[in-house]
């Protein structure tokens, strides 16, 4: 049997101490980013929503809530319904559709550009990114009664609404994604020898083009929680102008149909937008 010598170098241990043992690495159940199923996340988000609806019903079906101020589950239900078979809900949605859409693509034209021109240029950041983050923090309701002066209470005031509520948001985001683009792409593109204007539409645009798009999916979202301000007034039609309607009456039941249909349809475009972003920009998960 053989025996190993002692390393001299080693430290010896001080007489009467015992040797310290290592701690046991625990096995982590979860960690941070991990990644699961589709099917799971699917399960995972109807089973929220149905405890959400599942508590809303037992409070109502208990006494535990005002039905004027929470209405049950159901009684939702029916008024949406109803809303539904008499074509009130239909016109609402077509119009409220019309003026989001009018006033996100002109908002969405103007700012893809200049938040770009922010992102690439010093100076034009300068100039433009502090009036831009000044006026983002007036609250869009406050202009209301400003954007009658302006336009009258025609369709154009709320295509206006609309407009402000995403422009300034959308111009900083822009920015933001052109920023994020690498520095080392950009020196490829000037080894190569291309042109500025080259290296911005097939390096700085292409590059940034997946977080331009999730901008403007966020701020499609927002356009939907404006349409309410947006139909504040001298509105016959649209989903904001019933719940306008509604609250005046104490309609609680309409109003929170409404929120509902409003936060699918928010939903539906979001989701719309994700697989639209998938497709069109296929290359960026390559890259990762």
């Amino acid at each position: 049997m053989s025996t190993s010598t002692p390393d001299p170098g080693a430290p010896t241990p001080a007489p009467g101490s015992a040797r310290v043992p290592r701690p046991r690495r625990r096995r982590r159940r979860y960690r941070i980013g991990q990644t699961i199923s589709r099917r799971r996340y699917l399960t995972i988000a109807v089973v929220a929503f149905a405890v959400l609806l599942a508590a809303w019903a037992i409070a109502s079906a208990t006494g535990a809530t005002n039905e004027r101020f929470l209405p049950p589950p159901w009684q939702v239900a029916i008024t949406g319904w109803e809303q539904i078979i008499n074509g009130e809900l239909w016109a609402d949605l077509g119009a409220s559709t019309y003026r989001i859409l009018v006033g996100f693509v002109l908002a969405t034209v103007m700012a893809v550009p200049i938040g770009a021109l922010v992102g690439i240029s010093i100076r034009v950041e300068a100039a433009v990114q502090p009036l831009v983050d000044f006026i983002r923090y007036m609250p869009v309701v406050a202009f209301v009664p400003l954007t009658i002066l302006w336009i009258g209470i025609g369709e154009e005031q709320k295509f206006l609404i609309i407009w402000l509520g995403t422009f300034f948001q959308q111009v900083l985001l822009v920015a933001d994604a052109v920023r994020s683009v690498p520095r080392s792409f950009i020196d490829v593109g000037e080894t190569l020898g291309l042109s500025n204007t080259r290296i911005l539409a097939n390096i700085v645009l292409r590059s940034s083009a997946p977080r331009i798009w999730d901008a403007l999916r966020i701020t499609l979202g927002w356009a939907w929680t404006w349409i309410v301000v947006a139909e504040l007034v001298a509105a016959t039609s649209g989903l904001g102008y019933r719940i306008v309607v509604a609250q005046r009456f104490l309609q609680t039941d309409l109003i929170f149909a409404y929120l509902i249909v409003l936060g699918i349809l928010g939903l539906l475009t979001d989701i719309v937008m994700r697989l639209t972003g998938r497709a069109m920009f296929r290359y960026e998960r390559i890259r990762r």
